[in-house]
């Protein structure tokens, strides 16, 4: 008799499976192996990596580039933890990575973009792409070298065609998205004058905010993270003239300094930052706020206050931003992390929407200069549109 058990899970993964086929598909693995040369490798030493797929027809000329994300290490403890992972070893990676959401190829799912060469570039520095320490010490072998694994990708793009760019954006998720914010106008300084050049943040806007205990827990990692990686120096020179450089890690204090065009797209309730910034497990040591990270529906009326209050805080963070119309924001009421990679929340019939918009077409109209759009929901649970993430 066969295992029920099983064959549920046969079916579910052949599900998925079809769900990739209609909707992405698989790219391989570039190792950049002359980085290594330059010092630009990941924690462990190896090379850096990414994942491109060319453009075609009108799109030959255009250029995606997408940073994923993964977190940052603060420590020698947790950067040694990462490096037999694919967050801190090319070795690791898988040598097929599925593309779809803003990566998709298909017009039906990605209209303004489909067609552009899409890169997803491997995070496996630990340090949004910002460190830089010479000296490795030969009893770990760590390897701080994330603003060299940039601009070392970069430049083997820049020599596969991006150097005619006509078109170019850099995005990113998470602490890519953090990434895509830092390097903004770096990236715009690598390409030629005449390049039409923005940068699109997703779940990368991660503010400075006490958690749950009254800590500023988040600003203390965030500072051991840029002493371990030496990044001060890779940081916004108008933030660092002024203040510490761990507070120049925030987007809040430094955003409003980029020049190139950017938009931040990030729930008011990013799911991340609820659990690590607002309600991290230090905070929280009698695990009370457990059921209610794992879903929102479980939250306690007096949790959901403390939210409401993290999102005044997370949308007053944002006001830097708005003083250009040639910024973007798209700001929605859900619980979720990360909506440009996925298609369900990219672009889909049943995708979230704000003003009528799904993120896909504000994103769009915005880099086209179709209609400018900096809109921000109104608070939980008003938004019927959302996927709210749900952890097992």
């Amino acid at each position: 008799m066969e295992n029920p058990r099983l064959s549920q899970w046969v079916y579910i993964l052949v599900s998925v499976l079809v769900l990739l086929k209609a909707e992405g598909y698989f790219v391989g693995i570039t190792y950049v192996q002359n980085a290594v040369a330059k010092g630009a490798v990941c924690l462990d030493g190896s090379p850096p990596a990414y994942h491109l797929d060319k453009g075609f027809g009108a799109g030959v000329n255009n250029w995606l580039v997408h940073i994923e994300g993964g977190g940052w290490c603060n420590n020698e403890t947790t950067c040694l933890a990462r490096i037999n992972t694919r967050l801190g070893s090319s070795k690791q990676m898988v040598k097929q990575l599925a593309f779809s959401g803003i990566l998709s190829n298909k017009p039906q799912f990605n209209p303004d973009f489909y067609n552009w060469n899409k890169i997803k570039v491997r995070y496996c520095d630990g340090a949004s792409f910002t460190g830089d320490v010479e000296a490795v010490n030969p009893a770990t072998n760590l390897h701080y070298r994330g603003a060299r694994v940039f601009l070392a990708v970069m430049e083997d793009l820049l020599a596969k065609g991006m150097k005619s760019a006509e078109n170019a954006i850099l995005s990113g998720c998470s602490a890519g998205g953090l990434t895509s914010i830092l390097h903004c106008d770096k990236f715009r300084a690598l390409l030629p004058a005449g390049t039409k050049v923005k940068c699109l943040a997703d779940a990368g806007y991660f503010t400075n905010q006490k958690d749950i205990s009254g800590a500023q827990h988040i600003e203390g990692f965030y500072n051991e993270v840029v002493t371990t990686h030496g990044s001060a120096k890779n940081l916004h020179p108008s933030c660092t003239s002024k203040m510490k450089p761990g507070l120049c890690f925030f987007p809040q204090h430094m955003a409003q300094e980029i020049k190139t065009p950017l938009l931040v797209t990030n729930a008011a309730y990013d799911s991340w930052q609820i659990k690590n910034i607002l309600a991290p497990g230090v905070a929280d040591p009698h695990g009370t706020w457990h059921n209610c990270k794992l879903d929102i529906k479980n939250c306690s009326p007096n949790q959901l206050k403390i939210m409401q209050d993290f999102r005044l805080e997370f949308i007053s963070a944002l006001t830097g931003l708005q003083s250009t119309s040639s910024n973007g924001m798209f700001i929605n009421s859900c619980y979720a992390h990360c909506q440009t990679e996925m298609q369900e929340t990219w672009l889909r019939t049943d995708s979230p929407v704000l003003n009528n918009k799904t993120i896909a077409k504000a994103v769009g109209d915005w880099f086209y200069d179709r209609s400018p759009f900096q809109k921000i929901d109104c608070p939980y649970p008003c938004d019927k549109t959302c996927h709210n993430r749900i952890f097992e």
